[in-house]
């Protein structure tokens, strides 16, 4: 259902779920921004004011959105914004904060990267998680750097938690590291010839105490 977000009603009943039912409150206080090199910045869900402040400032041409198009209020007040600023939304689906990652996912990324135009900016809901493992990747394909280097996008700092069910996407990165070290192998030739999907799955253990705060106290997706 396609919400109308231009009507005065319409409108405040958007933003009334992007702050209360989507958490956006927090994040008009500290929308988890961050620059890479080359064009590139992570963020959590941008509230149309962010979207014109970064179209603004920063000259934002690409907004990635990692949790895809749905038929929340929320989702039209950021599509309508982009519409509004010349912005292309790219709804891209298939990264998840919470399960192994699908190869089919990581190459379309892969491809995504060389097509959009920069400067960009890549988000999901809380710019921890979802955003870390993309921005990674981007490190990867984009810059060239090794996956060691690039993971370092999945930390504390940008409010990611190793130790929660989030952790499995350092444990798929940990994993290709352990191949590589135990015999040369680059990432893409792992993630076609070697990666398991449901190998990693069955191996990967979250912690009790990280995974409660992530789930319980930061709401996160």
């Amino acid at each position: 259902m396609a919400h109308d977000v231009t009507s005065l009603k319409g409108r405040l009943l958007a933003y009334l779920d992007m702050l209360f039912v989507d958490h956006g409150i927090f994040r008009v206080i500290y929308n988890n921004l961050w620059a890479l090199p080359g064009g590139l910045y992570r963020a959590s869900q941008p509230s149309p004011g962010q979207i014109r402040k970064y179209r603004r400032e920063l000259g934002i041409r690409t907004i990635i959105n990692l949790r895809g198009a749905d038929d929340s209020r929320r989702y039209a007040l950021e599509a309508e914004a982009c519409r509004r600023e010349g912005i292309e939304l790219v709804d891209f689906w298939g990264v998840m904060s919470r399960s192994a990652p699908y190869a089919e996912v990581i190459e379309k990324a892969r491809d995504l990267f060389d097509r959009i135009e920069y400067p960009a900016l890549i988000h999901c809901k809380s710019g921890a998680d979802r955003a870390g493992f993309a921005a990674a990747l981007y490190r990867m394909f984009r810059l060239g750097e090794p996956a060691a280097d690039a993971m370092r996008e999945l930390s504390w700092k940008y409010g990611h938690f190793r130790g929660s069910k989030t952790g499995i996407l350092d444990f798929f990165f940990d994993e290709y590291l352990a191949a590589n070290a135990r015999s040369p192998i680059s990432f893409l030739d792992w993630l076609g010839s070697a990666y398991s999907r449901d190998a990693l799955k069955a191996a990967f253990r979250p912690r009790g105490l990280a995974d409660f705060f992530v789930d319980r106290v930061l709401h996160r997706e």
